[in-house]
């Protein structure tokens, strides 16, 4: 009788957990709808729908084609790709304040394409014009990677590579990019300054098909090579010994981790800007939701990441209309209070 109850009393929960990835799904298609409808001027959902296709008005089918599809595919794609690059970090160093941010990915990111706004002109312009309009997601990829080889190097001894070490090694990288970055701002003209400005705070306001695609290109790359760690992320949680032991070669892991995440944040630093907390929030709801195994939390903090990326950039473009805040605003109006809550959460536990 006892077991019967303990299961009874476990099945709501387990029932909650399978259903939460459908209603997170109709969640992001209920905000996919409302991105391309709602706006300065204001669509309908059925004939935004229709306008997607090409049926409508000539000024509703350029609406939506033109302007508001690319920003939306912009936001599902760096939504998605910095909350499956938190996930997986934090699973690789099972710390959950692993977000690409904290540990000075993003900053790299950040770096490289601050400095094609500010130095390309100067620099690179012998480069074939068909390769120019991609000089930005390529130097933040570029100065993600280095970053990632950088945080291994300095924190590998002995074969191995010390967790703390890393994460103390990416916050003084925060530092260094961030004055590197204050370089740049100083020696920047009035063009490139407010260009470099609206670009630090993050937006989807610019999006055009070319970034997003490049952005959707690096997140679709980067995706497969994180569901496929599920199960040695899962591993990992047991310490890096046990999992070595269980037959997880944790080095060649933590390998193509890093690189995934490169790619993920690289492209997605590229195309809208330092967004910042996804990758720590979405991953801390998924495991609040569907516990914390790796093959369901990681399509689950996809969704809790797509959702997060529209419902700022709705609430940034619907706040004070014409007008539009930088969407990394908003994200950090949502992420800095989840924080404080994590850490008085886990204070209250300790």
């Amino acid at each position: 009788m006892s077991l019967t109850l303990r299961l009874a009393a476990r099945l709501p929960g387990r029932a909650a957990a399978l259903s939460a990835p459908f209603a997170l799904l109709a969640l992001v298609v209920a905000l996919a709808l409302a991105a391309l409808a709602l706006g300065p001027a204001p669509i309908s959902p059925l004939r935004a729908g229709a306008a997607l296709f090409g049926a409508g008005g000539a000024m509703e089918v350029a609406v939506v084609q033109g302007v508001r599809a690319p920003r939306l595919v912009l936001a599902l794609s760096v939504g998605a790709g910095l909350a499956l690059c938190g996930a997986a970090l934090q699973g690789m160093l099972r710390n959950p304040l692993a977000d690409p941010g904290l540990i000075g990915v993003t900053a790299g990111g950040a770096v490289g394409a601050v400095s094609v706004i500010v130095l390309g002109e100067a620099l690179l312009s012998g480069l074939p014009a068909g390769l120019r309009p991609y000089l930005l997601p390529i130097a933040a990829f570029c100065g993600a990677v280095i970053v990632i080889a950088l945080l291994f190097a300095l924190a590998r001894r002995a074969g191995e590579t010390a967790t703390a070490t890393l994460i103390l090694a990416g916050v003084a990288i925060n530092a260094v990019a961030g004055a590197f970055i204050g370089l740049l701002t100083y020696i920047s003209d009035d063009r490139q300054l407010r260009e470099l400005t609206f670009w630090t705070m993050g937006s989807f306001g610019a999006a055009d098909w070319r970034v997003t695609l490049a952005a959707l290109a690096l997140a679709a790359i980067a995706a497969p090579v994180f569901l496929h760690a599920a199960r040695a992320l899962d591993l990992m949680q047991l310490g890096e010994r046990a999992a070595f032991h269980s037959g997880v070669d944790v080095e060649r892991l933590k390998r193509r981790v890093a690189l995934a995440a490169a790619l993920g944040v690289g492209g997605a630093t590229a195309a809208a800007g330092p967004v910042g907390f996804i990758g720590l929030v979405a991953p801390h709801l998924a495991r609040l939701t569907v516990g914390p195994a790796h093959g369901a939390m990681l399509p689950v903090a996809a969704l809790y990441g797509m959702a997060l990326a529209l419902i700022a950039d709705l609430f940034v473009r619907l706040v004070a209309p014409p007008a539009e805040p930088p969407v990394g605003l908003a994200l950090s109006l949502i992420g800095g209070p989840f924080f404080l809550w994590m850490i008085l959460r886990g204070r209250g536990r300790a």
